[in-house]
């Protein structure tokens, strides 16, 4: 009796475990959440630069501390195969991403670096914004124009 309810307790778990898999509205939620950090960030950062804000040392090295937080974050667990534009939809992640991963985490990692390089002046006032947001603009777009959907 106890082998059984042991068997049955494992079968439901691997089995919500393959549940799980197959639906990939957690993870979508994620990454999405991700990117929405991102946005505000970009968009703290990108204002003062432009002077539609004043620039502020101390919250434009948080907005940029948050950018590199948020490129550390291991992209693999996000983005399982069937959760592309083509499979499930409120996503733009085109198909192509699981074609070539690499690629899409090598354009991961140069955000990553982009990140790092506004980390390192955010602090140095305003007129140090501009070409580090210039390096973030390009690093977005490379992945945007591979794998991103246009909005419809």
């Amino acid at each position: 009796m106890i082998r059984m309810s042991t068997g049955l307790a494992v079968l439901a778990i691997c089995a919500a475990g393959a549940a799980a898999a197959q639906d990939a509205t957690a993870q979508l939620k994620a990454r999405q959440g991700q990117f929405r950090i991102l946005a505000i960030n970009l968009g703290i950062l990108g204002d003062m630069a432009q002077g539609k804000t004043e620039y502020d040392a101390e919250a434009a090295q948080a907005a940029a501390d948050s950018l590199v937080g948020v490129s550390m974050v291991n992209q693999a667990p996000l983005w399982p195969e069937g959760s592309s534009e083509m499979d499930i939809d409120n996503t733009r992640a085109k198909a192509e991403i699981w074609d070539d991963f690499d690629d899409f985490a090598s354009k991961w990692g140069a955000l990553g670096e982009a990140a790092a390089s506004m980390q390192t002046v955010a602090g140095n006032g305003a007129e140090a914004l501009g070409p580090a947001m210039g390096g973030l603009g390009g690093a977005c777009k490379a992945c945007h124009d591979t794998y991103r959907a246009p909005q419809s």
